[in-house]
């Protein structure tokens, strides 16, 4: 499902129409967005948490030429699934 089919499953089903589905939508995952890059999770019940993952600095090395490197410490966005939806999705 891309974000039109989204965006038209959401306004089918709530009575809303595309701009108004698309609007919403678009608030929802910039709000999600914006928290998690903040450093604050987002939880919610029944689906799910979105949150900030710190990955420390580490030592690599370069595939081409062998080279130690230093990789920089990084933040990444996640998502750990709540076990109601993990119950949906391995039912189906």
């Amino acid at each position: 499902m891309n974000r039109t089919a989204l965006i038209a499953a959401v306004a089918e089903r709530t009575g809303l129409d595309a701009r108004t589905a698309a609007a919403s939508l678009d608030a929802l995952l910039d709000t999600i967005a914006s928290a998690v890059a903040d450093g604050d999770a987002v939880t919610i019940a029944g689906f799910g948490t979105f949150e900030p993952r710190h990955r420390a600095a580490r030592a690599g090395r370069n595939p081409q030429t062998g080279e130690a490197i230093e990789i920089a410490a990084s933040v990444s966005p996640a998502f750990k699934p709540a076990a109601a939806f993990n119950r949906q999705v391995s039912t189906h």
